[in-house]
């Protein structure tokens, strides 16, 4: 089982920018220092959830920052970006750092961010399928054209080439986050594996597993491969010494920061959007997730590994809101809840 943190730099009631991202950065560094395998980030723009704009640039720092450890990004979205921008970043992060980057992608919603940087909704809603294996191939090939509806292009040469990283030849590992069947199968089809959210509970994450085997099977993709794909879940962690103590911590600090953070994103067309009751979602989080005792911590993870075939999770650790707090949780993650899923790394 392999067992990493998820970094929103989400930015509570209170305090500043500087200071959400400070406790990210301090989070990751926690991370490799606890014996954990990975730090996902992400990326959003224009609003409290999550100050992080670029979560391929965070990742840089981290990277530089760091040992050890794998970097992802959970997500870059790629309707706000060109898939070859986006391409050569990676293969630089994963030439740089010897193979420690990871690149997970999304199609994000249809935010306001599509006007602002001028990719429209037609990114989101018709071409993300289009840029998502131009992205694909850029990683892949050594010389990439394009002529499709969104991007149209002479071919170029690859540079960097992903494939000459002496540790991992392949190239930078993708998963791509999924929210819908659709997506799941978009995924199948290109062999890649998912990254499923906070807000999903492991019978519908099993039921996304499920769907993504039959079709990849059914697109001629490898049995052995298929049965190997490293999916990720992510989830959210509090370590306590009571079951109540931990799940207070959340309700208590998250739902500021979901009410303000959530009602800040701003559709791009002005459709409607329903936003969720913040201590209700605070509390199904607990809910959903290992929060409470370390042991009680191991055996959800164990017991949603055991469900949904997942054994590769990404876990918010920064819900208290507090940088002393959050640095404890990661620790405790670390030290009693990884050596009780038989394990002495991440």
């Amino acid at each position: 089982m392999r067992v990493g943190t998820f970094i929103l730099a989400a930015q509570f009631p209170g305090q500043g920018q500087g200071e959400a991202l400070h406790r990210a950065v301090r989070s990751a560094e926690v991370a490799e220092e606890a014996g954990l395998d990975a730090v996902w980030l992400a990326e959003h723009h224009f609003v409290p959830y999550g100050v992080c704009p670029s979560a391929a640039t965070l990742a840089a720092l981290l990277l530089g920052r760091t040992h050890r450890i794998g970097v992802g990004t959970s997500v870059s979205v790629l309707p706000t970006q060109h898939p070859v921008a986006l391409g050569e970043q990676a293969a630089l992060l994963h030439l740089t750092s010897g193979g420690r980057f990871t690149l997970g992608v999304g199609r994000g919603g249809p935010w306001v961010d599509l006007e602002v940087f001028g990719s429209g909704l037609a990114a989101y809603e018709q071409h993300f399928p289009e840029s998502l294996d131009l992205l694909l191939r850029w990683l892949r090939e050594p010389r990439v054209g394009a002529a499709g509806e969104r991007h149209s292009f002479r071919e170029v040469a690859v540079v960097p080439r992903p494939d000459e990283s002496l540790e991992m030849p392949s190239g930078p590992p993708v998963v791509l986050a999924c929210t819908s069947p659709g997506t799941v199968r978009l995924a199948a089809e290109r062999g890649l594996p998912m990254l499923l959210g906070m807000h999903c509970g492991d019978e519908e994450k099993a039921e996304m597993v499920a769907l993504w085997r039959r079709t990849a099977l059914a697109a001629g993709r490898d049995p052995d491969l298929v049965a190997a794909a490293e999916h990720v879940s992510a989830g959210v962690v509090q370590v306590g010494d009571t079951r109540q103590g931990a799940a207070e911590v959340l309700t208590k600090a998250m739902p500021g920061w979901l009410r303000r953070g959530l009602a800040a994103h701003e559709t791009v067309d002005g459709r409607h959007r329903a936003m969720r009751d913040p201590l209700a979602y605070a509390e199904l989080l607990c809910d959903l997730h290992p929060v409470g005792p370390p042991e009680r911590c191991a055996d959800r993870l164990a017991a949603s590994a055991e469900r949904t075939g997942i054994r590769r999770f990404a876990l918010l650790v920064e819900g208290s809101g507090d940088l002393a707090a959050t640095e404890e949780n990661v620790r405790r993650l670390g030290a009693e809840v990884l050596p009780r899923l038989g394990r002495s790394e991440g």
